[in-house]
């Protein structure tokens, strides 16, 4: 039987969305004479589905299952579990994308660097603030990371911190009871958490209590692991001593944000961007053919 590859891959950032040159690298990863199908619509997307065997996607809803008599795989890029089921029927198997790993740990690399060395406090200390910036800058090595997430991304972050000396905890389901030990040592608390059962504020007043003051935190998975309004009161009293966070509760972020504030120090807010790159599409096709999920 010929294999059909839907692919629907459409989102606002140019880099999420499948272009030609993408494709080329499916086409180059499928079996021969199989067909690829690109939809641009929901509409287009159900038109083809019945007969796709592979579908790859950002959004697919539970009852579209019944849809799909054909359907193999169901795979998406993100590592999030919001937009597509996380259990199919019999037969189907549902995979999740991890490839983003490398570059989401370079934006993690880059938010501690630039706050070890100085660049986020040279941006706010004025023109050559070169003697106050000498009592501020300290060298990442020698550091030591929580990973609060030790799944395929969170472990080519630590692989990423400890090449250059970083000491890294990594903190999953199976090993949650060390989190209040590890916190206590922690220069760094790194989250790369998905949005499902059991993260939700996890990151609370309590955790934060546990931290050293020289502690930073950063967010790279999804923004309900964050107790948003105990990290800005332990921000303003100087419990911690700083944030650096790519992902929110509420997305796009806002000034009514317990973050979003102006009276909030010590924040770096990015626009949930870690993984953004231009091969990302072709990246996610070449993980897929890797694991032996395009057959």
């Amino acid at each position: 039987m010929t294999s059909t590859y839907l692919v629907w891959l459409e989102w606002p950032e140019k880099c999420f969305r499948v272009n030609a040159e993408a494709l080329a690298v499916l086409r180059n990863l499928v079996p021969s004479g199989s067909r690829i199908v690109r939809a641009k619509t929901e509409a287009g997307f159900l038109r083809a589905l019945p007969s796709a065997t592979h579908v790859i996607t950002w959004h697919f809803k539970k009852d579209w299952f019944p849809k799909a008599p054909a359907l193999r795989l169901l795979a998406t890029p993100a590592a999030g579990r919001e937009l597509v089921p996380v259990e199919g029927p019999e037969g189907v198997k549902i995979h999740f994308g991890g490839f983003h790993g490398a570059a989401m740990a370079e934006s993690v690399l880059a938010l501690m660097l630039a706050w070890c060395r100085g660049v986020v406090a040279s941006e706010r200390l004025g023109l050559w603030p070169k003697i106050a910036l000498s009592e501020r800058c300290y060298r990442i090595a020698g550091t030591h990371a929580v990973i609060l997430g030790y799944g395929k991304i969170g472990r080519a972050i630590g692989d990423r911190l400890s090449s250059l000396g970083v000491d890294v905890t990594g903190i999953r389901r199976g090993n949650i009871g060390e989190l209040p030990s590890a916190a206590k040592t922690a220069d760094w608390l790194v989250c790369v958490l998905p949005g499902d059962t059991g993260t939700t504020d996890i990151v609370d007043a309590k955790l934060l209590s546990m931290l050293p003051k020289r502690c930073v935190v950063l967010n790279v998975g999804r923004g309900n692991a964050i107790d948003e309004s105990a990290l800005a009161e332990a921000l303003k009293k100087g419990r911690i001593a700083a944030a650096l966070l790519d992902v929110w509760k509420r997305e796009p972020l806002t000034p009514d944000s317990p973050l979003g504030r102006d009276d909030v120090p010590n924040v770096v807010r990015m626009p949930h961007a870690a993984a953004f790159y231009p091969g990302y599409v072709a990246d996610c096709f070449r993980e897929l053919a890797s694991e032996g999920l395009l057959a």
